[in-house]
């Protein structure tokens, strides 16, 4: 984070971090840091039950090596190599007074990346101890199997091992040994071919299972942050030394669903361990949405941190044999270019469903003395397709290659020139990594990168459309929709509550908390009998109106009358009986502000709460004695009418279904409230 943004407050605070863990360590005197007590490396090594002591030392080391090439602390390159010779020194003593075989068998403890901390520190220091060491943690039992192309890691626990080969990639870049090369590439194919899942993300219940048969496996326990964040690196290595768009198509896929993914909401620092995939998921409900003492820490709250940290640190990739430079992600950010000499500017318009196109502008202020030409090379994914795509540099076009490839553009470069491109964005369909034909139509919903989560608790029957069309079934919500939002609520005593649809069922609730379901429910949209009353100023121009009330999580449904003194239900499509019309009137109250909803077919009835009620009581239509002024009943049946609880986040969806429609958003958008990401798509 300090080196993209050199914050003097980061700044200050890593520093305080390394200099109080540097007087910890000069305490204890022996090079030894950690926060817990040298003996559980006597039980690790011992091969007796402890939890992972050597995870944490990487995640110590790291950020201190971190530290020393990122923001020149030399402070913490010593303590590093202190920590090390002490590391040393016990594996040397394990392997000595016992074998080699106990020390590989110790590795079978989570080691995290281990060996991967000590090529970067062998880089560093040229200290022969330094790459002894990183050998001695490369595990040979698991890099065998990949290094023999044995699609064998079912069954493997998936962040002991990822990190494994990321060390592994790292030995290739030190020592340039082509071996393990080819084990990071085999690697990331048998992951991406039939372990992982539509986010991009890997592992049920921390571990590998069986290949191509990930429909068996959906569950709360699916796909531990801590892998999509060791997969990226290795995704990031191998397009460095490829340049393959498969790589750069995999990192965007992984980063916008399964690190964003992990986010509760907007809040900073709200994350979850696992990402849930079954139907029905919620966020809310991760087992270790807070975590447990060990893995949620570690795993949530560093791995979570940092990934949030560093989202930009694969935008940009620079070719070092010409003055090149890749742009793989599009991210609104700017770059400056050293080589290049000149300051990128990257500019991406909002991404929305009803306008289905990636519009970027890149601009250029050139560095004074600027003679050279070079390169950009754009990123055309492979989920695009070529017609209505557009690539302009100051209003020339300029011929675009097939998805899938890059735009190279050689010039040099000036601030006058404006570099556009526009590709189309559509949905798509991916079915599940199984090959059983019973889970064929198991499939996940994707809108250019983003995967589509569709508000449900459970439900996932979809219909595919005409000649299996997606247009036909899955249609954009207009943004306009936003401002037919409406929620109805109501005091009583001294709590809100609010009108909600509950079961299909309309009740008073208890005034709920965004980004849940049941904020999701108790948010409705206005549907004017009038089209010519659909576009309204202010809510005021609502009085006087016939109006549908359609759930907002149940799309294609309506608010229906069932009779006097008799409750409301929630249908697929209403009759023409007029049973699910409603004239919006001036609140019965005589408050200013409040409205009161009246029967569009027995005038003088109303839907009313009862006022003093528990949440969860169900809603009537009651109708009004003629006669009488009833101040309980003018209170029952007047309501608040404000913006709705929830809105329609801008990529937006409707799907139809055999029973209901869906209300569809990216994945990364979501709270607490549940949702489905497969769906069981029919015919």
């Amino acid at each position: 984070m300090w080196a993209s943004t050199h914050n003097e407050t980061l700044k200050k605070k890593m520093s305080a971090v390394v200099s109080a863990l540097s007087a910890c360590q000069v305490k204890m005197g022996t090079g030894y840091l950690s926060a817990f007590p040298s003996e559980l490396f006597d039980r690790f090594e011992a091969i007796k039950p402890v939890w992972a002591p050597y995870y944490t030392i990487h995640k110590i080391l790291a950020g201190l090596l971190d530290q020393y090439t990122l923001a020149d602390n030399s402070q913490a390159l010593k303590m590093v190599k202190w920590m090390v010779d002490y590391f040393y020194n016990r594996v040397r003593n394990v392997i000595t007074n016992y074998s080699v075989e106990r020390h590989y068998l110790s590795l079978n403890e989570e080691t995290g990346g281990m060996n991967d901390v000590l090529y970067k520190l062998f880089s560093i220091t040229a200290d022969p101890k330094h790459l002894v060491l990183a050998h001695l943690f490369d595990k040979p039992c698991f890099l065998g199997l990949l290094a023999v192309q044995a699609d064998d890691i079912s069954g493997f626990h998936a962040n002991t091992h990822i990190p494994v080969v990321v060390g592994a990639q790292m030995r290739y870049e030190i020592t340039g040994d082509p071996l393990y090369k080819d084990i990071g590439a085999f690697f990331m194919d048998v992951v991406n071919s039939s372990h992982s899942y539509a986010t991009g993300g890997t592992s049920v219940g921390e571990f590998w299972s069986d290949p191509k048969r990930l429909a068996s496996t959906l569950q709360t326990e699916n796909e531990e942050s801590c892998t999509t964040y060791n997969m990226l690196k290795v995704s990031r290595h191998l397009f460095r030394w490829t340049k393959e768009m498969a790589y750069a198509d995999y990192y965007e896929r992984a980063l916008t669903n399964g690190v964003l993914g992990i986010q509760r909401g907007t809040e900073p620092g709200v994350m979850i361990y696992m990402l849930p995939q079954y139907p029905g998921s919620s966020k809310a409900k991760s087992n270790h949405g807070w975590g447990t003492l060990y893995d949620s820490f570690w795993c949530c709250y560093g791995t979570g941190i940092e990934s949030f940290s560093k989202l930009g640190d694969s935008i940009y990739f620079e070719e070092r044999e010409a003055p090149g430079l890749y742009i793989i992600q599009y991210i609104s950010s700017s770059l400056d270019w050293k080589s290049g000499q000149i300051l990128l500017h990257q500019k991406v318009d909002p991404i929305v469903s009803s306008d289905p196109y990636l519009r970027v502008t890149l601009t250029f202020s050139p560095k004074k003395g600027t003679s050279q030409a070079s390169t950009l090379h754009l990123r055309i994914p492979i989920w695009t397709n070529s017609e209505g795509a557009t690539a302009t540099i100051n209003s020339q076009s300029l011929p675009l290659p097939a998805p899938g490839s890059f735009l190279s553009v050689n010039r040099k470069w000036s601030s006058s020139n404006k570099l556009t491109l526009q590709i189309p964005i559509s949905l798509r369909t991916e079915a599940i990594k199984d090959d059983r034909h019973e889970y064929a139509s198991i499939q996940a919903i994707l809108y250019g990168p983003y995967l589509l989560a569709g508000h449900t608790s459970g439900d996932w029957n979809l219909k595919s459309g005409s000649g299996n069309s997606l247009s036909d079934s899955i249609t954009p919500i207009p943004a306009s929709y936003n401002g037919q939002l409406v929620s109805f609520s109501q005091e009583s005593g001294n709590s809100t509550f609010v009108l909600a649809n509950s079961n299909y069922s309309i009740s008073m609730e208890k005034l709920p908390e965004s980004g849940t379901d049941a904020s999701l429910q108790a948010t409705f949209r206005l549907l004017f009998k009038d089209s010519s009353s659909s576009k309204l100023s202010s809510f005021k121009d609502v009085i006087g109106k016939s109006v549908m009330l359609e759930p907002f999580d149940l799309p294609g449904m309506l608010l229906v009358q069932q009779g006097k003194d008799r409750g409301f239900a929630v249908t697929k499509s209403a009759d023409d009986d007029g049973s699910s019309i409603f004239r919006v009137v001036s609140g019965l109250d005589g408050k200013d502000g409040t409205v009161s909803l009246e029967s569009g077919i027995q005038n003088g009835c109303y839907v009313y709460s009862g006022v003093d009620y528990n949440s969860g009581q169900s809603m009537k239509l009651s109708c009004k004695s003629g006669t009488s002024l009833d101040t309980s009943f003018n209170q029952g049946a007047s309501f608040v009418m404000n913006e709705g609880l929830s809105q329609y986040h801008p990529i937006s969806f409707v799907a139809k279904g055999d029973k209901r429609n869906f209300l569809l958003a990216p994945l990364y958008s979501l709270r607490d409230e549940s949702y489905t990401i497969y769906f069981h798509i029919q015919p």
